[in-house]
């Protein structure tokens, strides 16, 4: 039931996400616009639109005439069953500031994208577009049967199983001796639905070429791509190339080396801690680790041609996957959601991820500890990239850098049951006393930009205030 409390919870939002978007819609709303909206967001699974709130945070209710009676109310919604071919309940709400509707819009079926006048839309920023074909790809073939799934390898012979996976590191992996023949191996990877057997032989799946493959290439070439590929650069650009290599094994066999690899190759970075100065490397180990995974795991393995990428540079490195995550960036510290379940369940078996929704956590902690600005997570329109910067000293920090590390630091100490105060963000910058006015600013900042908010249940002083995310 949607009603003002669930209004004003929706204000606070910092930004539109798939499920809510919001128009002024002070005097009228055009009706066509109204059910392209309805098409896009039923596309995104399911939604509201909200008539009579500003767009753009700090949001505020200005009220809007859009269908006024509860006659032109039920014409708009038998409008939308006769031209869209599904029903959109409509709420009022009687706000102090003015009349608030809300649509509530279904999600379209499973394997099933809709479309107005021939066009199959989505949202992109506050404009409406037409789907990607990666996009309407993805839809049409949700009902099908899943990537892992899949037949990597067909007709295959016992030797040839055990020649193209590497049985030794899946039994090493999950700390249980190897069997005594070859049956067993068989029995044992059978049991874990990676490979089947047929009355033509053995089928190896996705699944256990992608984890414990020996050789991707061995497979087939669509296989090979989804290899991890590593590229590093001279400077802070793509100018200049110094090395470009494939990870050519399956994630759980390489997975050591390839973090390894990548670790090794940072530059040096000055490190302080308890007033001693010492060389390392420039990213975290712990952090580079836990990124890595979640690339390979939450990556859209039905993305073609693409991979997941590593990019370092002088200053920087780019860890990046195919696909669009299922939750929003600025919940990636305290939700966690995969695509591919049944990929993270094995990853954590092998003790390559963590618990559920914990490695995120130990990214931002490594970077607080490094004293390095705090990661960034960004999403484009087919790829979702992890960046971690090189130290940089505070006074260099950008606007951006200090907010975002605002927010990070006091999302950490939320989940870990305490919370931010002036004190705790100092220790974060690594800054005495006497530049807490500094650090109040940034608090200021980080407030008016709709990320943190005080937590009311702590003294109300200024001094001693302390605060929680927005979503808490």
């Amino acid at each position: 039931m949607i009603t003002l409390e669930t209004l004003e919870k929706w204000l606070n939002v910092p930004a539109e996400t798939e499920q809510l978007e919001f128009k002024e819609a002070k005097q009228q709303f055009d009706k066509t616009k109204l059910l392209r909206y309805c098409i896009a967001l039923a596309n995104e699974g399911g939604g509201y639109l909200v008539l009579g709130v500003t767009d753009k945070p700090p949001r505020r209710v200005v009220g809007s005439q859009a269908f006024p009676s509860s006659t032109a109310l039920n014409d708009i919604k038998a409008l939308i069953v006769n031209k869209l071919r599904f029903k959109v309940d409509a709420t009022e709400l009687q706000h102090p500031d003015g009349r608030v509707l809300v649509f509530e819009v279904p999600t379209r079926p499973v394997g099933q994208p809709l479309a107005f006048d021939g066009a199959y839309l989505m949202r992109a920023g506050e404009n409406l577009v037409s789907m990607t074909p990666d996009v309407l790809k993805r839809i049409f073939v949700e009902d099908q049967q899943d990537w892992f799934s899949r037949h990597a390898r067909s007709d295959a012979s016992p030797d040839d199983v055990i020649a193209l996976l590497d049985t030794q590191t899946y039994f090493e992996l999950l700390k249980i001796p190897y069997p005594t023949n070859r049956d067993a191996v068989l029995e044992r990877l059978q049991s874990q639905d990676f490979i089947k057997q047929t009355a033509q032989g053995w089928t190896i799946t996705n699944l256990a070429a992608i984890l414990l493959a020996k050789k991707l290439d061995a497979f087939s070439p669509p296989l090979a791509r989804k290899a991890a590929r590593v590229v590093i650069y001279e400077g802070i650009n793509k100018l200049q190339t110094r090395d470009d290599k494939t990870d050519n094994q399956g994630y759980a066999v390489g997975f050591d080396r390839l973090v390894n690899s990548v670790h090794s190759v940072a530059p040096q970075n000055r490190f302080i801690e308890e007033g001693v100065r010492a060389e390392v490397k420039m990213f975290p180990k712990q952090a580079l680790r836990e990124l890595i995974a979640n690339a390979l795991v939450h990556q859209d393995f039905l993305t073609t041609g693409t991979s997941v990428m590593i990019e370092m540079y002088s200053d920087r490195i780019e860890i990046s996957n195919p696909g669009i995550p299922p939750i929003k960036v600025e919940r990636f510290i305290d939700e966690y959601r995969s695509r591919n379940e049944k990929l993270a369940d094995l990853m954590r078996r092998f003790g390559i991820c963590e618990e559920k929704g914990s490695g995120i956590d130990k990214v931002v902690t490594a970077a607080e500890k490094f004293q390095l600005p705090a990661p960034d997570f960004r999403v484009g329109d087919t790829r979702t990239t992890a960046l971690l910067f090189a130290h940089q000293d505070f006074a260099t920090m950008s606007k951006r850098d200090r907010i975002r590390a605002c927010y990070q630091h006091c999302c950490l100490l939320y989940v870990n049951n305490q919370r931010m105060s002036n004190q705790t963000l100092r220790e974060r910058f690594s800054l005495n006393e006497s530049q807490a006015a500094t650090i109040s600013l940034i608090i200021k900042a980080t407030r008016e930009d709709g990320w943190i908010k005080a937590d009311e249940s702590e003294s109300k002083s200024m001094r001693y205030a302390k605060y929680i995310p927005f979503w808490a």
